[in-house]
């Protein structure tokens, strides 16, 4: 298993931004951002049984708390 540590080393290595993105994929590492983090949140527990299409506000506020969580954990 590679630490987070070994795969940003990894990616550094590559060429350009999207060198260092696909190294970090393949390394199991995701890039998220709110939208990005709201939707995989819609995708998962909404699913194709919801009653709405797009990531609501209750997405958009999870998607939040889990980032800052995510970001207290790496840090």
């Amino acid at each position: 298993m590679t630490t987070m540590r070994e795969a940003l080393d990894k990616a550094m290595r590559r060429e350009g931004a999207d060198g260092a993105m696909a190294a970090l994929r393949e390394d199991g590492i995701a890039m998220a951002d709110v939208d990005t983090m709201s939707q995989a949140i819609h995708d998962v527990y909404c699913g194709i049984v919801a009653d709405h299409q797009h990531p609501n506000d209750k997405d958009r506020d999870q998607a939040r708390q889990l980032i800052q969580a995510l970001s207290g954990q790496s840090a």
